[in-house]
This record gives structure tokens, C-alpha cells and sequence, in this order.
């Protein structure tokens, strides 16, 4: 729901709409992709020849790397999952070409960074059903269902209503035995997500992370996707990104806050943007005891809150 206050001070319910057609959506996010969803833009209208025979509303590469299909539907088709299951099929089967795509488009060093592990499927649309929802929680492959509106004024709002991790090890290439095993069986739970790597985080930095963990993860819900070099914290897009640093006993957390909103202080936050790093994320936080996390509990708060 979005209010407006008018000239009396009253809160007035802005009265949301769907789109008049499918690609006035579709273009207007393809427009803010990076922005909105952290996803950088890379063909629209995209041929999948004959054999898969349709055209991806638009594929993109995300912040951590994985491949993205992207599917429109302006008012609610349950078909939309099914429809975008079946494209990232072919994703699966096109590697050479979606990494030719991203080369020509985005460059070498983006196309070298592909993470074939995580392929990911976003569908925007005006509502989806109880089904999808749950079949979104079987499906091996990472799934974000978004629920778009537009109010006047030009406001788009979207909100993300379900969303599946998805499994590394469950690639789209096992699409055929994991549907196999879901067959028959009575609707799953949440899927939990992923688990940390054991070679990802340092004993000794261990309760540390335990205590930042709890901290990412207290502002609602939050998918932790653990990675090659970090660990992402995010919602429609990254909100935090965790790297270790052993050497130096530290946990470095970056941050989607504007390093311009933040008293920086030496040793413990600083401005990142131009400085070439893993994760995403404008404003580090270093961390090397429980203080520091105590220290840096408003700024993680205030990076869930804009997000």
C-alpha cells in the first residue's frame, strides 16, 4: 500500500494499476535494470531458435555474476514460471552463446566472471497464484517472483513476494531429475538456504560471523547466498556483501549505503566507490570484534531499511 499526505495533513491510499500493455513494463525496467534489481541489461526480445522456439522478454547478467532471464506478464499467468523454467533450459544449453552476448556487450573481464553455478530466473508480474508460490519453493533453480504496480505520478513500485535460493549443486542441467523427485510428493517447506562453506569462513573469525550472520539476517527476509570470494546478503538486490580477511582477524561487510550519508571513520568505515572490490557495495565496514559490530549495527540497519 503507498499513501500520500494532502494539503490537510490526511493520508490518502494511492490507488495502484496495472500496466495498458506488457512491454510499457517491460521497458521501463529494462530501462532502471541495474538500479532496480542490480541486474545489468544485455539483449531484450532475445531469440532461443528452433528448438526451444520463443524470445526471452530480456536476459541480463546480476551483481554476483549469474545469469538472468527475465519474464513479464502484465496482469497474472501462471504460466509465466513454466514459460521462464523452460528458457533457462535453454540457457543451460547455450553457454557459448550467452557468454559471446555478454563479451559483446558488457566487455572480457564481465564475460570471465560468469557464474554458471547460480543461474537465476526473475518473472515480474501483477499478482501470481498460491501454485506458483509453491512451486517455486520445489524448484531447484533460483527464483524471485515480483510483484509490480504503477500509481500516478509516474511511481512504479515492485515487491518481491516469494523468492528460492535455489542450490549451486542443482544446476539447470538436473532440471530433469529434480522434477522426477517432486513428483507425487506433498508441498515442501521454504527451501533453507544454501549452507556456508566451512573453507569460506575462518575458524578464528568464526563467532564473529556467527554474530554478523544474525545481524544481516534480523530485518525480514533476507536470501544469504554464500559465493566464490563472499557471502550476499540480498533482497531484490545485494543489501550487504561479507568477505574475510584472516590475515588480518577482520570480516570486511560492504554495504548498499551512500558513503556520503556516513561519518567515516579511519580504520572502520570507508568510502569504496571507484576502489575496484569483491562484493558489491559502496561503503565498507571492517570488523574485527564484537564492539565493532555493535558499532556497526545502525548502518546495517539503515542499508535493510532503503533497501
Amino acid at each position: 500500500m503507498l499513501f500520500r499526505q494532502d494539503a490537510e495533513g490526511r493520508d490518502v491510499e494511492l490507488r495502484g494499476s496495472t500496466v495498458a500493455l506488457e512491454v510499457e513494463l517491460q521497458r521501463r525496467v529494462e530501462a532502471g535494470l541495474e538500479q532496480m534489481l542490480g541486474i545489468r541489461f544485455l539483449a531484450s526480445e532475445y531469440a532461443t531458435g528452433p528448438w526451444h522456439r520463443g524470445r526471452i522478454d530480456t536476459l541480463g547478467l546480476d551483481e554476483n555474476g549469474s545469469p538472468v532471464v527475465i519474464e513479464f506478464k502484465k496482469g497474472s499467468d501462471s504460466g509465466v514460471l513454466s514459460q521462464a523454467v523452460s528458457y533457462l533450459s535453454w540457457l543451460e544449453s547455450a553457454h557459448h552463446e550467452f557468454e559471446a552476448l555478454v563479451r559483446k556487450v558488457l566487455g572480457a573481464e564481465a564475460a570471465e566472471t560468469i557464474d554458471w553455478r547460480r543461474p537465476r530466473m526473475v518473472c515480474i508480474a501483477a499478482s501470481f497464484s498460491h501454485h506458483d508460490r509453491v512451486a517455486v519453493q520445489r524448484l531447484p533453480e533460483r527464483v524471485d517472483l515480483v510483484r509490480y504496480r504503477v500509481f500516478e505520478g509516474g511511481l512504479l513500485s515492485l515487491l518481491l513476494v516469494d523468492s528460492s535460493p535455489g542450490s549451486p549443486t542443482a544446476a539447470s542441467s538436473r532440471w530433469n531429475r529434480g522434477r522426477e523427485a517432486v513428483v507425487g510428493c506433498a508441498p515442501a517447506a521454504p527451501a533453507a538456504r544454501p549452507p556456508v562453506s566451512a573453507s569460506l569462513v575462518p575458524g578464528s573469525l568464526r563467532d564473529l560471523y556467527e554474530e554478523l550472520d544474525d545481524a544481516l539476517t534480523a530485518w525480514g527476509e533476507v536470501e544469504v547466498a554464500p559465493l566464490r570470494h563472499y557471502i550476499a546478503y540480498r533482497r531484490l538486490v545485494n543489501v550487504a556483501s561479507v568477505i574475510f580477511r584472516p590475515k588480518h582477524e577482520a570480516i570486511l561487510v560492504y554495504l548498499r549505503l551512500d558513503p556520503d550519508t556516513v561519518a567515516l571513520e579511519e580504520g572502520f568505515t570507508r568510502d569504496m566507490r571507484g576502489i575496484g572490490h569483491l562484493g558489491t557495495g559502496d561503503l565498507e565496514v571492517r570488523l574485527v570484534s564484537a564492539a565493532d559490530l555493535d558499532k556497526a549495527a545502525p548502518l546495517i540497519r539503515r542499508a535493510f531499511e532503503a533497501a
